[in-house]
């Protein structure tokens, strides 16, 4: 046997002793370390929590919340003939698509080639998990385990498999609705997931890779995430360490109270498996969707018509404000709701209806959420002042065009003082080259960026570029570009920094 191997049992050994002599010195029972007694702060703070009553009995246990929630809990099957032309939400072996019956002229199983045929329309099928929301059959799970189905089936816990009509999907949230006829259903209650906090012990319940429903434990590791998988549009995770594979998807996610906090959605592996990194789309956001989809059929989102951009510390000096954090309007569209209120590009917008915003994938949400029609009090600084401004939010539109840059009038070009080569544009001025090494390079500035503004005033020229960046000689330089139709704010050093 190996003598480190030999050193290392005896270590551990040691210490377990005297953890445990040490426990039963102190007059406590030895039950493992969960009955190691906290500090009477900490008793006192847990006593009403809802961890108290799922232990009721004195067994370390979640049976009773898993025995009001399971029956909730459904497995989806989906197929359909595959739309060729269109592109899958890829999760592997959440959805089984792509594993399609052989083509004209491939090899079977036993090496021989098949009668030359007409190519058929390969066959999908799908499996994922749903979570049963209301007594007269509407079922949530995700948009990426249905999409392109023609045919739907659930399997509930009591044995019962029943044809599913889907209601409506939101590939920008990534979920979907389904239905089913009958009687006898079992459904969750649906929790309050803005109450949820980081270190909530939380229950993940689906489907994982076909072996039977599952039940695994974890905590909230995370809020307010975004991963920009799939459309990516709508995005406000749950992150949970609770293991959650392929499967899950559409699955509940429950609290210690038997409530709908989350559908799981997504998982982050390079493996493919679960370590440790899940995604749940929130039970607010959820619960939004399920009602436009059951009364309207489709979803209805609020806009501001602002493109924004997240606050740095350098976009905070430069702008003179104390911290960072808040959203930054880089563009505002024309004749949208933000213009017709007064809102201006340079506008930093630090809360809305009351909230504050820490950054630009909260405010998304926040304003979808608040519905067309609505007026918003959005709060920005604007020139070093605070201005509250009333917004008549309009319905977000589902097509987003693109705006081009223009073209180039003018191929002359200088490089200026950030290290950059720029020409004359019709909007500003064009980064023809970057010299790796420079301050601009530092900043994230490319060839093929259009210059427009720098610390809030425009330049047509190499000598406004360059006086604009003379004048910053104590802070970063606030540059307002445009990238591939987009316009953008990057902050460049001073010189000196």
């Amino acid at each position: 046997m190996d003598p480190r191997y030999t050193l290392s049992q005896r270590t551990t050994r040691s210490v377990v002793a005297v953890l445990a002599a040490v426990l039963l010195a102190s007059g406590v029972a030895w039950r493992g370390l969960a009955a190691v007694a906290p500090p009477a702060a900490v008793q006192a703070a847990t006593v009403s929590t809802p961890i108290t009553h799922a232990i009721a009995g004195g067994r370390d246990s979640y049976a009773d919340i898993v025995d009001v929630v399971s029956p909730a809990v459904v497995t989806v099957h989906a197929s359909g003939r595959a739309r060729m032309s269109q592109t899958q939400f890829q999760f592997p072996d959440d959805d089984l698509f792509g594993q399609f019956f052989g083509f004209p002229g491939q090899q079977n199983q036993r090496g021989q080639r098949g009668p030359r045929q007409m190519p058929r329309t390969p066959k999908q099928n799908a499996l994922g998990s749903g979570v049963v929301v209301t007594t007269d059959g509407y079922i949530l799970t995700n948009n990426h385990v249905v999409d392109g189905a023609d045919e739907v089936s659930v399997d509930f816990t009591d044995g019962r498999t029943l044809p599913a009509k889907i209601i409506g999907t939101d590939k920008p949230s990534d979920l979907a609705l389904l239905k089913v006829s009958g009687s006898g259903f079992h459904a969750v209650a649906i929790g309050n997931s803005d109450a949820v906090k980081v270190g909530d012990v939380v229950l993940a319940i689906g489907n994982p890779l076909n072996v039977g429903q599952t039940v695994t434990m974890g905590i909230i590791s995370a809020k307010g995430r975004s991963t920009s998988v799939g459309d990516g549009s709508f995005e406000d995770f749950l992150q949970t360490d609770a293991p959650i594979n392929h499967g899950n998807s559409g699955g509940a996610l429950v609290n210690t109270k038997a409530e709908l906090v989350g559908i799981n959605s997504q998982i982050l592996s390079e493996s493919g498996g679960n370590i440790g990194i899940g995604f749940a789309i929130p039970a607010n956001m959820a619960k939004h969707v399920m009602e436009d989809l059951r009364t309207k059929g489709k979803v209805t989102r609020a806009q501001l018509g602002v493109t924004v951009q997240g606050v740095t510390a350098d976009m905070a000096s430069s702008l003179g404000l104390k911290q960072s954090g808040g959203a930054i309007i880089s563009s505002i569209t024309e004749g949208s709701a933000a213009e017709r209120a007064g809102l201006k590009r340079g506008d930093v917008i630090t809360s809305f209806n009351g909230q504050p915003v820490h950054d630009i994938n909260g405010l998304h949400n926040r304003v979808a959420d608040a519905g067309p029609g609505s007026t918003a009090d959005v709060v920005v600084v604007r020139d070093g002042a605070e201005k509250h401004v009333p917004v008549k939010l309009e319905e977000l539109s589902a097509d987003r065009s693109a705006r081009g840059r223009g073209d180039s009038d003018g191929r002359t070009s200088d490089k200026s003082a950030l290290g950059v080569s720029v020409a004359p544009d019709a909007k500003g001025l064009v980064v023809e080259d970057v010299d790796p090494d420079s301050r601009a390079a530092d900043a994230g500035i490319r060839a093929g960026d259009v210059i427009r503004e720098v610390n809030r005033q425009p330049v047509k020229s190499i000598e406004d570029l360059r006086a604009a960046v003379r004048k910053s000689t104590d802070r970063p330089s606030l540059m307002l570009i445009n990238r591939d139709g987009r316009d953008v704010f990057v902050t460049v050093r001073p010189a000196n920094s």
